[in-house]
């Protein structure tokens, strides 16, 4: 089996950034891979149609945009699945999971699952190359990138990285403490399974004016099961707080509990395990999960985007 290969690539113009993916795209195309390509929109266009109607037929599509725009979704929902439907075949994937426009918010989700895709796809027969714009990304976000891939492709050369460490540890790093919810958000205390109606009402009544049918009822499954795991998993009381920035509905739970995997919520538990989906549920609604494990227990902070609102990107 060919060893698993995570390159990042740094690129600075569109001709850098094709020069790069093009040749990998059409490789792993010979070679008779299945292929996906998950980037942002201006990016997914740009390197569709640099390839040929023929090499673009065997290539999959999908706009990270909308279908990685929570981090921890795209292990599961992207990459998992797509190598599960392809069982006994190496796979590659070219991504761009910190694209410019991911907010400050975001950015510690994105930079922890950069690192655990190394953990997770361990031993697996696959290539995952992710783009970094230099251009436009900070500093700090580039040296990350060197900390998250054990290679990396720099003004065309391949080197390994004398930043890269256990991943798992690496992960933790970005384990840091969720920005202070707005003094003007709302907040309710709950213990008991019977608490339950009251924080789905809670949920109910901010989200409503601003989130389709649709989406408040996911929304409201969402904190339902945040708050469930809350009674389920500690001995004492839980607290949501939920309020609203321009285009989406926040909602934070906080409780004394911990996490202490740092996969939960980003690979499916073994079908026959009965417990071990709430966080891959919210993972799968939610447009951003933010987890912060500290002392004083855990805080878990949700973003659901309405219909009409901004989504960052290109």
């Amino acid at each position: 089996m060919t060893p698993f290969d995570h390159p990042g690539l740094l690129y600075r113009d569109e001709d850098e950034f094709l020069s790069e993916t093009v040749p990998f795209v059409r490789s792993a195309i010979t070679a008779g891979d299945p292929v996906l390509v998950a980037l942002p929109g201006q990016n997914l266009d740009l390197l569709r149609g640099a390839l040929d109607g023929a090499a673009a037929g065997h290539v999959d599509f999908a706009d990270l945009t909308v279908s990685g725009r929570n981090p921890g979704r795209i292990i599961p929902g992207l990459l998992l699945r797509y190598a599960a439907a392809h069982p006994g075949r190496r796979v590659s994937f070219v991504g761009e999971p910190v694209w410019p426009g991911r907010t400050t918010v975001e950015y510690p989700a994105c930079a922890a699952h950069e690192a655990l895709i190394n953990t997770v796809f361990a031993g697996h027969d696959a290539q995952i190359l992710c783009a970094y714009d230099t251009a436009l990304l900070a500093t700090s976000a580039i040296a990350d990138a060197w900390r998250t891939h054990p290679v990396m492709i720099d003004d065309g050369v391949r080197v390994p990285s004398p930043a890269y460490g256990d991943p798992v540890a690496t992960a933790g790093c970005f384990n840091v403490p969720l920005p202070q919810p707005p003094a003007e958000a709302e907040f309710l205390t709950y213990r008991l399974i019977g608490d339950l109606p009251a924080v789905r009402a809670l949920v109910r009544r901010c989200a409503e004016p601003l989130l389709s049918a649709d989406r408040l009822a996911e929304t409201i499954l969402a904190a339902h099961e945040l708050a469930a795991n809350t009674i389920r998993h500690t001995s004492g009381p839980g607290r949501i707080t939920v309020w609203t920035e321009p285009g989406l509905f926040a909602c934070q739970v906080d409780d004394s509990g911990h996490i202490t995997d740092p996969l939960a919520g980003r690979v499916p538990p073994d079908p026959l395990q009965p417990s071990g989906r709430g966080l891959l549920l919210v993972n799968q609604i939610c447009d951003l999960v933010r987890i912060y494990t500290g002392p004083a227990g855990t805080s878990i902070r949700t973003h659901v985007e309405s219909s009409d609102g901004p989504r960052p990107g290109r």
